[in-house]
């Protein structure tokens, strides 16, 4: 039977053999850039010829936005990199991380080395970066007087954040003397009141730009005691002051953009933050409102006008069954009194005289008498009738007892 590899077997052979080769992981290769393309993850994919033999290449994310420049097609570079497999299609290619176009590799290696050196100190570290300030009333911009950038700057400034004063410190941005200028430009915003510093300088070739990699620019940059938003070149150009600076824009318009608010956006907010705070304050008096009412209807319920309402009303039927008691009580008073006026006109002396009887007085002293003996013979008495008296006089007594003795 035939010894055989799977073609995934036989491509992860090739692949450990390549990575094993310390020469093929630490490789610079000269060629021209065809092919190229951005995708939109950030990589880059390009392919590397010269007159006899062709080399896929691909460059990260996080190694192309450290690029000092795009590269173009047609251009003649040095790429850097180590080269490994791709499995999927079984091709050996180049993982580069460094690109320097070919007959200016001394300006680039300059450019690494300052910038490895400013790096081990620290100039770059993240701790030292400085917030912005939100809303900046003075805004610095070091640049050249008759820079298209200043104009740039000052559109977007009166567009964004018209509030904001720019005070310009005027300096070369190339030059032979421009490092030295640049470096008095942003000391001279030191004694200003600026709240935000912007360095900036349009496009232009790696020499152009050459006076922002200066190491005095650097740290001048790092030293100021205003924060720096570093603006200089287009979005693919890196310099030493782009490192150094608080934070990085792509290009001069971008470094006013990120330094200011957007007044529109301002008055968006204001008008959305006064929606809420209506909203906010219509829920809390409804809420307080509610609150209210329920309280008013709790104390309503506890109020002593409940009590003293019923009391008023227990008050009536207590009356009312106290003048009844007392209509009764009376009427049964009433009804004993006649009862028992029945009975004294009954055993009254006028209703004994109105029978005929007759009471019987002294004359002179008006003693009642009683008996026969209390009369003596010749004495007045008078004699009260039912309808008037008599006065009479005592001629004879007789005191003989009327009833007959009982005999034992």
């Amino acid at each position: 039977m035939i010894d055989s590899f799977s073609v995934a077997e036989l491509t992860t052979h090739i692949r450990e053999l390549i990575e094993s080769s310390q020469t093929l992981q630490d490789v610079w290769v000269s060629g021209e850039i065809s092919n190229f393309s951005k995708a939109s993850s950030g990589h880059w994919y390009f392919t590397l010829k010269d007159s006899k033999a062709q080399l896929k290449c691909v460059m990260w994310r996080s190694a192309a936005s450290q690029q000092m420049f795009p590269p173009n097609n047609g251009e003649a570079v040095l790429a850097h990199g180590y080269i490994g497999v791709y499995d999927g299609r079984g091709e050996y290619q180049l993982y580069a991380d460094k690109l320097r176009p070919v007959g200016i590799g001394d300006l680039y290696a300059q450019f690494e080395r300052l910038k490895q050196k400013l790096e081990a100190e620290g100039l770059f570290a993240p701790e030292r970066k400085r917030p912005l300030p939100p809303f900046p009333r003075i805004i610095g911009v070091v640049t050249s007087a008759d820079a298209a950038a200043l104009q740039d700057v000052q559109n977007v400034l009166r567009r964004r954040f018209p509030l904001a004063e720019v005070l310009l410190s005027a300096t070369p941005v190339q030059g032979a003397d421009a490092a030295t200028r640049i470096v008095k430009a942003i000391e001279r915003l030191q004694e200003t009141p600026a709240d935000v510093l912007l360095l900036c300088r349009g496009g232009g070739s790696i020499e152009d730009l050459w006076a922002f990699n200066d190491e005095s620019v650097a740290r001048a940059i790092a030293a100021s005691r205003i924060p720096v938003v570093s603006g200089v070149g287009h979005e693919t150009d890196f310099t030493i002051a782009d490192f150094a600076a608080d934070l990085r824009a792509p290009t001069p318009s971008a470094a006013a953009e990120i330094a200011t608010p957007d007044s529109a956006d301002l008055r968006d907010a204001v008008a959305r933050a006064q929606t809420r705070l209506g909203e906010s304050l219509r829920a809390a008096i409804g809420q307080k409102r509610a609150a209210l009412n329920n309280q008013a209807w709790a104390l309503k319920q506890h109020s002593p006008q409940n009590t003293i309402r019923g009391q008023r009303q227990r008050i009536d039927d207590l009356n009312a069954r106290l003048l009844s008691g007392q209509r009764a009580r009376l009427t049964l008073l009433r009804t004993r009194l006649a009862g028992r006026l029945t009975t004294l006109n009954a055993s009254s002396p006028r209703a004994l005289l109105a029978r005929g009887y007759a009471l019987v007085s002294k004359s002179l002293d008006g003693a009642r008498v009683t008996r026969a003996a209390d009369a003596k013979p010749g004495e007045g008495l008078t004699l009260q009738f039912h309808d008037g008296e008599l006065k009479v006089r005592v001629e004879d007594k007789d005191t003989h007892e009327r009833y007959p003795r009982k005999l034992f």
